[in-house]
C-alpha cells in the first residue's frame, strides 16, 4: 500500500486549523514539524509550545483522490496564508525506518549510549542502553552530550549525585554506571520519572536511583547533600535555582550546569559564583557546560 503525504506550511496561530482541515480531508495521522529551525527547549508547567512557523503534515491513503483532497484543503483554509506540498510515499516498515535513524554514540573514553535494538559496538565498554522512544534526552543534543562527557571524565567513586531536571534519567544512570553509589532524580513531569525508572531498569541500576517531583524532593530531602549536582535545564531556571542547588552540594562538591546558550553563560556564572569556584565554560556548538567546586 502506498501513501500520500500532504504538508501545509503556515504560522503557529493557524496550525490547529490546518490540523483540523487535514483530518477533515481524510488524513490518517497528522504531525507538526518546525519550518524554520527554531529551538524549543523545556516548556513551562502546563505549556504546549509550538514553533512560529510550522509544517502540518497529513498522511493519506495512496488511493485517495489527490485533487479532491487538495480542493477540500483549499476550501477549508480559505483566507489563511499557507503553502502546500504533496509527496507519494512507497509502503515500508516505518517502525524499522525510525529505529534505523538511531545509532550508538560514544561520550568520552568509557561511556557509550546504545539503542536497545542494536548490539553495542564495544561490548566491554560501559554501555548505557536507551530506548529512543522514551525521549526527554537521548544524548543527541549538545547539552546532554556535554554532561555525559563531563561525567565520563570526572566520575570515579563519588557517593552521590543529584540530577535536577532528570528527564529520561540518562545522566543519573550514566553516573551510576560510571561509579556513583546512589543518584536522586528530580523533574516537574511525572512522565519523566516513569521514563527514568524504565531506563534504569533496562540498565540494571534501578535499585540505585530514586526520583521525585520537586515538592516531594524538598519535603523529603531538605538537608541532603550530594557529591555532584547536575542540572541540564534552561538558563532562567538555573539562575533562579542557584541557592537551592548550592544548598544540596556538599563542600568541595561539584556543580554541573547545562542547557545554556553561549550568550547566557555569563549571567548563569554570576548567579553561582557566590557559592562556587566556577571554571571557564566548555562549548559544543552554541551550547555551554559550566562547572564549579563548592566553597
Amino acid at each position: 500500500m502506498s501513501w500520500l503525504q500532504i504538508s501545509v506550511s503556515t504560522t503557529k496561530d493557524n496550525a490547529e486549523t490546518a490540523e483540523d482541515c487535514l483530518f477533515s480531508a481524510g488524513a490518517q495521522t497528522v504531525t507538526f514539524t518546525d519550518a524554520a529551525d527554531q529551538p524549543i527547549l523545556e516548556p513551562g508547567v502546563n505549556e504546549t509550545p509550538i514553533w512560529n512557523t510550522v509544517i502540518v503534515t497529513g498522511l493519506f491513503n495512496g488511493d485517495d483522490d489527490l485533487q479532491a483532497v487538495l480542493d477540500a484543503i483549499q476550501h477549508c483554509l480559505h483566507g489563511i496564508e499557507y503553502s502546500c506540498s504533496t509527496e507519494q510515499l512507497a509502503d515500508k516498515n516505518w517502525t524499522r525506518a525510525w529505529m534505523d535513524h538511531y545509532h550508538a554514540m560514544q561520550f568520552g573514553e568509557r561511556l557509550w549510549v546504545c539503542p536497545l535494538h542494536l548490539e553495542p559496538p564495544e561490548p566491554d565498554a560501559i554501555n548505557l542502553r536507551l530506548d529512543p522512544g522514551l525521549a526527554f534526552g537521548t544524548g543527541t543534543h549538545p547539552t546532554t552530550s556535554l554532561c555525559l562527557r563531563w561525567l565520563d571524565k570526572n566520575i570515579k567513586t563519588q557517593n552521590s549525585l543529584l540530577d535536577f531536571g532528570c528527564g529520561s534519567g540518562i545522566l543519573a544512570i550514566a553516573a551510576i554506571m560510571l561509579g556513583v553509589d546512589h543518584a536522586d532524580g528530580v523533574d516537574i513531569d511525572p512522565q519523566a520519572l516513569i521514563a527514568t525508572h524504565s531506563n534504569a531498569e533496562n540498565n540494571q541500576v534501578n535499585e540505585k536511583i530514586n526520583s521525585f517531583l520537586p515538592a516531594d524532593f524538598q519535603r523529603q530531602h531538605t538537608d541532603t547533600l550530594y557529591d555532584v549536582v547536575v542540572a541540564n535545564i534552561l538558563s532562567g531556571p538555573l539562575a533562579e535555582l542557584a541557592a537551592t542547588l548550592a544548598g544540596h552540594t556538599r563542600k568541595h562538591g561539584h556543580i554541573v550546569l547545562s542547557g545554556i546558550l553561549r550568550e547566557q553563560a555569563e549571567s548563569v556564572i554570576n548567579a553561582y559564583k557566590d557559592f562556587f569556584e566556577m571554571d571557564a565554560p566548555v562549548f559544543e556548538e552554541d551550547w555551554v557546560l559550566l562547572h564549579g567546586i563548592k566553597r
